[in-house]
């Protein structure tokens, strides 16, 4: 169904310079999100998670270039209310999340506790996506190519931690440096954030070949990407999820072909060649070790699955008003620690039903739930895939119910790599008459 959106007006003389400097400090948003995670502020002394420091040292430096980048983007045309009746006009959904996220936010107030986690959680994915739909494709261009290179950078960094067994950035756990962890975290400084970032970047190369336009370089790039959830960043979750999903699209796939959907020769002489040289590739790295340890992660969790049925058992430790309002962070910390939950709950709903309470657990569902129908509204249709592989990792992890910049990062892989494609056409001449030349087109949404 095609949909139409309306074009933003850019009357202002400014705005071309506007647009470079919000492409700029998007550009910083992003890098700063990729390298400089909540372990690599504490070690230069910056208390983002630790107690003490002052309030700006609570916010992360990323949130503040995406709201900077919001504030050019107000003020571009001179004009910062109508800029906000526009897009508040052409994203109503996102007016339930922000009443949801204002609700949380006063909780928080009234019940005296921190209150800068829930805005670099769940408010600047919100804000980030917004400052990027106003763009044009021209100008998401950019952020594409650092997004690609970031995911690289920390592929090879996760390989290279692998290997030699040092590790960049110190893995800790509630401050605590954790010893004889031998996944990697490259510049993520978490497996579990580096394997769910790498697997939704694989499914992007899966599912939209246009990123990768050569056959030749886009199947070895999966595979190495792929590799890294599997052997660096050992990620259980991430990497079965990637896998069942691949494994459906090719029997999809299979199915049409069946069914008489025409396929070019020279494609199916590569995908035998291919599935042969990936057998061969496979079979050595496993006779070298390479997933030895993974294997290790399947066969011994370690306790993760005892850490989940010890969540639902902190849950019945509550009482009726901390089931409802959550707990401090005091007596949070207390019940962890007496249900043997040293690593944090592993489920993203019951730790923020510890944190925040059913009521506000259940308004930040619905708030986030519409977010992503707004998301997937502006973005292809296999965009669903992706959220739905990062509510299946939520639900397996701590993920998003404590303070960090994962979803951020995912969501800005979501808005980056898979925007409708929008092409331009005219609108009848009659219809227009008297109207400035950058009114006298609308934008199409093409599948």
């Amino acid at each position: 169904m095609n949909a139409f959106v309306r074009a933003p007006a850019r009357p202002h003389v400014m705005s071309g310079f506007a647009d470079w400097l919000i492409v700029g400090l998007l550009v910083l948003a992003i890098g700063i999100l990729a390298v400089v995670s909540a372990p690599l502020l504490t070690e230069y002394k910056i208390h983002y998670v630790s107690t003490g420091g002052r309030f700006f040292e609570k916010l992360h430096p990323a949130t503040y270039a995406v709201f900077l980048a919001l504030g050019v983007l107000l003020l571009r045309n001179g004009n910062p209310m109508g800029e906000i009746d526009r897009i508040v006009t052409s994203a109503k959904s996102l007016l339930v999340f922000l009443f949801c996220w204002s609700l949380l936010f006063v909780e928080c107030l009234v019940m005296h506790r921190p209150f800068t986690g829930i805005i670099d959680t769940f408010l600047l994915p919100v804000i980030f996506s917004v400052v990027v739909w106003n763009l044009t494709p021209a100008d998401k261009r950019p952020l594409v190519w650092v997004v690609h290179c970031l995911i690289w950078f920390n592929i090879a960094i996760g390989y290279y931690e692998h290997f030699s067994a040092h590790r960049l950035v110190v893995l800790t756990v509630g401050g605590v440096p954790v010893n004889g962890e031998w996944r990697s975290t490259a510049f993520l400084a978490s497996p579990l954030a580096a394997s769910s970032i790498v697997g939704l970047y694989v499914l992007a190369l899966v599912l939209r070949p246009e990123l990768c336009r050569p056959l030749w370089l886009r199947i070895p790039a999966i595979l190495l990407s792929l590799g890294s959830v599997a052997i660096a960043f050992g990620g259980r979750t991430a990497l079965m999820s990637v896998l069942v999903i691949i494994a459906c699209i090719v029997v999809l796939r299979a199915f049409r072909v069946a069914f008489g959907q025409r396929v070019a020769l020279p494609a199916v002489m590569l995908t035998i060649c291919g599935l042969f040289l990936v057998s061969v590739v496979i079979l050595a790295l496993y006779e070298y070790g390479a997933f030895d340890k993974m294997l290790m992660r399947f066969s011994s969790d370690n306790g993760s699955a005892h850490a989940r049925l010890q969540s639902l058992r902190l849950l019945a430790l509550l009482d009726w008003k901390e089931f409802i309002l959550g707990t401090d962070a005091i007596r949070s910390s207390a019940l962890q620690s007496m249900t043997g939950l040293q690593y944090g709950i592993e489920d993203f709903w019951i730790a923020c039903i510890v944190q925040y309470g059913i009521v506000s657990t259940a308004l930040i569902t619905i708030g986030m739930g519409c977010f992503f129908v707004e998301l997937l509204r502006r973005s292809e249709s296999v965009a669903g895939i992706a959220v739905l592989f990062i509510t299946i990792d939520a639900a397996s992890s701590v993920s998003f119910s404590s303070k960090n910049t994962t979803l951020t990062l995912l969501v800005a892989l979501i808005v980056t790599l898979f925007p409708r494609r929008v092409m331009r056409r005219a609108v009848p001449a009659g219809r227009m008459q008297g109207k400035p030349a950058h009114l006298r087109f609308s934008s199409v949404a093409a599948h």
